[in-house]
């Protein structure tokens, strides 16, 4: 199992670049809160930081890995993944929204990826009903105590994928 960590402000305006760590304690990628322009962050901040955001995870020298933005279209709420080492896009949408908090279905077209969403404990990623991942946040008093474990099973092995999933819709939602 790979085991990667990070923390992350409480603010959720924060665009700050953050460092993802690995096993060793050494940096092996970064993700951040992007904005493609000035205007779409000023609007996201008239509506709580929840809107006009994607999220890039990075390798460390810069080059963008994985990207999760948020859509609606029609009054559907889901977030468009992009692999940017694979060229895989992938349709982030929740299943069951009548429950508090409903899981979500990852897709590429032809995998279908299971992320049972909880707030204070860990959020499974899961293939053909096997965990694949796991990610949980730990609220600190100034920051998220982050960790990402990927199971040796699991046939996305980088963390980009799971980390910018992850701050996508357990920070930003619905």
């Amino acid at each position: 199992m790979k085991t990667f960590t990070y923390k992350l402000p409480t603010a959720i305006e924060s665009t700050e670049v953050i460092q993802i760590l690995n096993e060793a304690g050494a940096v092996s990628s970064t993700v951040q809160r992007i904005y493609s322009n000035v205007l779409k962050k000023a609007f996201d901040r008239t509506m709580d930081y929840r809107y006009f955001v994607r999220f890039d995870a990075s390798s460390i020298d810069g080059q963008p890995l994985f990207t999760c933005k948020k859509m609606s279209r029609r009054g559907r709420v889901h977030f468009r993944g992009k692999d940017l080492v694979t060229g895989k896009d992938y349709m982030i949408a929740y299943d069951g929204w009548q429950i508090m908090i409903p899981d979500l279905i990852i897709t590429d077209g032809e995998q279908k990826i299971t992320l049972n969403k909880e707030m204070e404990d860990w959020s499974v990623f899961s293939l053909n009903e096997q965990p694949i991942a796991r990610w949980q946040a730990v609220f600190r008093d100034t920051h998220f105590d982050i960790t990402l474990h990927i199971e040796e099973a699991s046939p996305i092995q980088h963390e980009a994928f799971f980390i910018a999933i992850g701050q996508a819709v357990l920070f930003v939602g619905a």
